[in-house]
């Protein structure tokens, strides 16, 4: 992790130049791997971010071509050619210790979580009909959906552990035939208790629904707040024939 503080104009350069670097990322460029004793725990506050990181600076070149002392407080002979601005000794370790670091690494914000929303691989639901097979004309066919409305993740934002609680708000179902869509707030029931009927001609037709998801989120634990936004997703289509009945007469005595 660098945290890099050089502001500025060539007239107004720092003495030196800052970064956070995390004790496994120096261990394993220097011998290819980290250690146990690298990953140290920090006190933590509510809301704030406390890691463990070494602290690195090294010193720029001033105006009038000098450089203030190294991180070791050595002086630094500036190398000819060097431009003000420019660094004029490699990175040397200042401190080391837990660091507040919140306004280098704020928490994810709600727009931030909402681009991750929409990538998340939310359930295609499923069309569901009454009867399963063929339809009749002058019998509704019934629409539900028994797939799973909510659904949990828990994703890596920047470091931060972020779980987004995901809930179908809304159904949109395509019925196939000319009248369009029905729009409802609930999934529907199988019979004896469907919500959710359409009377068709006779034809064949192809139906699917689509959900339109919302969210809510926490980071870290803390309290949560809603996605700003929402995200939709279209199930597998299903295809229906919806049949003429026709009163046949009969010999009872046949």
């Amino acid at each position: 992790m660098a945290g890099k503080i050089l502001t500025g104009r060539p007239e107004n350069i720092p003495e030196h130049e800052w970064r956070f670097r995390h004790l496994c990322v120096i261990r394993d460029e220097a011998i290819g791997a980290c250690a146990a004793s690298d990953f140290r725990q920090c006190d933590q506050v509510p809301g704030r971010v406390i890691q463990y990181l070494v602290l690195e600076r090294r010193p720029l070149v001033r105006t009038d071509g000098t450089a203030a002392d190294d991180a070791q407080g050595r002086p630094t002979v500036v190398a000819p050619g060097l431009l003000p601005g420019q660094p004029a000794a490699p990175w040397g370790r200042a401190d080391q210790g837990c660091f507040d670091i919140t306004p280098l690494n704020p928490p994810p914000s709600p727009a931030e979580v909402f681009s991750y929303f929409e990538r998340l691989p939310l359930p295609q639901l499923t069309t569901q009909h009454q009867p399963p097979g063929n339809g009749l004309t002058g019998l509704p066919v019934i629409f539900y959906t028994d797939s799973p409305t909510t659904q949990t993740f828990t994703v890596d934002i920047r470091g931060f552990s972020v779980v987004i609680e995901a809930t179908a708000e809304q159904f949109t179902w395509h019925t196939g035939d000319a009248t369009g869509q029905i729009v409802t707030t609930d999934p529907g029931r199988p019979y004896p208790d469907q919500t959710i009927e359409h009377a068709y001609r006779s034809g064949t037709y192809t139906a699917y629904l689509t959900v339109t998801w919302g969210a809510t989120f926490s980071v870290d634990g803390s309290a949560e707040a809603d996605v700003p936004g929402t995200t939709t997703t279209d199930g597998p289509p299903v295809t229906f024939d919806v049949l003429q009945a026709r009163p046949v007469l009969t010999n009872p005595y046949d």
